[in-house]
């Protein structure tokens, strides 16, 4: 759980005895169907049609673009299978050329690695001079 959802959570048992629901109104009446809830925080935030599921689909996407190995976004989204991951993990165009810039650059980056070695090499051997 990372710090920013364990303060809101704890924002929202603030005050609340251990049997109290954790999403209540501000009246504390407990929210039974999170649907006309989701759907009136989504207008608000100007997404009306953002379905709560597709923020499953988000953090996977942003989980594997951030680096984060295949294996541990499968295990923090709940997929025991390859195949169900795949249906998720969506892969853009957008995704495609970031892929292939990150490539450029990093052989750009062992380029110039390959040159800055070659020149400290250079440097390193002694010039041997030859009678004239």
């Amino acid at each position: 759980m990372t710090p920013t959802i364990k303060e809101l959570l704890a924002r929202c048992v603030s005050g609340k005895e251990p049997h109290h629901q954790v999403f209540t109104y501000d009246d504390g009446r407990p929210v039974r169907d999170i649907r006309k809830a989701w759907r009136k925080v989504c207008v608000e935030a100007k997404v009306p049609n953002l379905l709560f599921h597709d923020l499953r689909r988000t953090a996977a996407r942003n989980l594997r673009n951030s680096g984060v190995a295949e294996g541990v976004v499968m295990k923090i989204g709940g997929w025991k299978t390859r195949s169900i991951f795949e249906r998720y993990a969506i892969v853009d165009q957008d995704d495609m050329s970031d892929a292939l810039v990150r490539l450029e650059r990093r052989r750009e980056i062992e380029t110039l690695n390959r040159a800055a070695e070659q020149a400290e090499q250079d440097r390193e051997q002694p010039v041997l001079s030859r009678p004239i």
